[in-house]
């Protein structure tokens, strides 16, 4: 009987081990976010559903699409690091570069439309949503002019993003 019991006991203690934890709640009483994490195999992948995304919009407002630039992506991605390493989002580099000499400097041959950049926590989609909402950063986004786009992003330790979306003609 005592053999049976403990069978069952260890069995009820090993299916209550399997429920689900509850998620964590904030002070507000809403769950708390889960840390993004991005591996450098999703590199490709962030970068097309982004660009997907942006074109979307664009077509349901009647601009023509974007194409990835691979020069572009690159002043991203250097302008997101610095901003990282300046510890703050603005459109300057440490060395006092602004988005025209970071397109210049990797070789693009077009003009600059604009440049939108973030701090935070949240995934490209969550920040694509918040830029569409601000109308300066919107307005780069649906440029009629924008032909090309680049996107690039540095993620911290902590997993602090820093997003750069570039778009250019």
């Amino acid at each position: 009987m005592i053999r049976i019991l403990s069978v069952l006991m260890a069995f009820c203690l090993a299916l209550s081990a399997c429920a689900p934890a509850a998620p964590q709640l904030g002070s507000d009483g809403q769950p708390l976010p889960k840390a993004y994490r991005i591996r450098d195999s999703e590199t490709g992948k962030i970068q097309f559903r982004m660009l997907d995304s942006v074109n979307a919009l664009r077509s349901a407002a009647g601009q023509p699409p974007v194409q990835l630039d691979p020069q572009l992506n690159a002043a991203a991605a250097t302008h997101s690091r610095d901003m990282s390493i300046q510890n703050r989002p603005w459109h300057f580099g440490s060395d006092g570069s602004s988005p025209i000499d970071r397109i210049n400097r990797v070789g693009y041959q077009g003009g600059l439309v604009g440049e939108t950049i973030s701090e935070t926590y949240e995934t490209e989609l969550e920040t694509l949503a918040a830029w569409m909402e601000q109308p300066d950063t919107r307005r780069v986004i649906m440029a009629p002019e924008a032909r090309k786009m680049g996107f690039s992003w540095f993620q911290e330790a902590g997993g602090k993003l820093w997003w750069t979306l570039v778009m250019g003609n």
